[in-house]
């Protein structure tokens, strides 16, 4: 996309899905701020189920004795989507971007995302499509989706992003409709492979994937470090100034809030 951009690497483990969506709601604040530069996050939950915005209820097919002896959450949050699995054995990414000096094109970046994905399987030597390929989003071998994603873009900046199954427990899938389609199926990396594959190696594929599609040198920070300058610690130096052009625009010249 032009220029390298230094972008923070944020590998917190297992993070609980409220605390991790706070945490991006706190750095998604502070990158249109400009207290913090682009960050990529690459986590796992515990199991949970999320709901975006437009997401139909009784797509969660499990009733609650179900999902409490399972240990199972359920969010409705605000990206764009219907429901979907998070858990053990799962890449989430969550990139934390300022996408107006790349155009502010939100059907673009949804694009670039299905790229890296895209990338991170090729490396296992599975070929993969794109879900605009088959007017879906995600990533897909065969009639199996492998990766979905839901995005929130507001102010131009970021939010939510991508769920890669490696090693995933695909039998959760199996309590709701994913992302409410009912003629298609899961897969995963392990299930493709009929192999075990260590989570660090997907997770380093996924890293270099983005860092080509985006442009970006990542540079690892630790969590707690960026959460602290996400709340009013120092500004890095190539973040963008609170008083720079940008930062001084109304929201409408901005970019206006996208759910994708």
């Amino acid at each position: 996309m032009g220029v390298t951009s230094r972008t923070w690497l944020l590998t917190p483990g297992l993070v609980e899905y409220r605390s991790a969506w706070e945490a991006q709601r706190e750095l998604a604040a502070a990158r249109a701020a400009g207290l913090v530069p682009d960050c990529f996050i690459l986590l796992q939950h515990p199991h949970t189920f999320t709901l975006g915005r437009r997401a139909d209820p009784a797509n969660v097919l499990a009733d609650e004795e179900t999902l409490t002896r399972l240990g199972i959450e359920v969010v409705a949050i605000d990206r764009g989507g219907d429901v979907t699995y998070h858990g053990p054995g799962q890449w989430v990414g969550y990139p934390i971007l300022d996408i107006t000096p790349r155009g502010g094109d939100v059907l673009r970046y949804l694009h670039d995302l299905e790229d890296v994905l895209v990338l991170a399987l090729c490396e296992f030597g599975i070929e993969a499509r794109p879900g605009r390929e088959l007017a879906l989003t995600g990533a897909w071998v065969g009639d199996d989706k492998i990766a979905a994603i839901g995005v929130k873009v507001r102010g131009g900046i970021t939010q939510h992003g991508f769920a890669l199954n490696v090693a995933t427990d695909l039998r959760f899938f199996e309590l709701i409709v994913p992302c409410g389609i009912r003629d298609k199926g899961v897969t995963s990396i392990e299930k493709v492979l009929g192999r075990p594959v260590p989570m660090d190696a997907a997770a380093r594929a996924l890293q270099r994937a983005f860092s080509q599609v985006f442009d970006a040198r990542l540079e690892p920070v630790a969590w707690d470090e960026a959460l602290a300058r996400a709340r009013g610690g120092r500004r890095p130096a190539d973040a963008e100034a609170p008083g720079s052009a940008r930062a001084q625009a109304p929201a409408a010249e901005r970019g206006a809030d996208s759910i994708a």
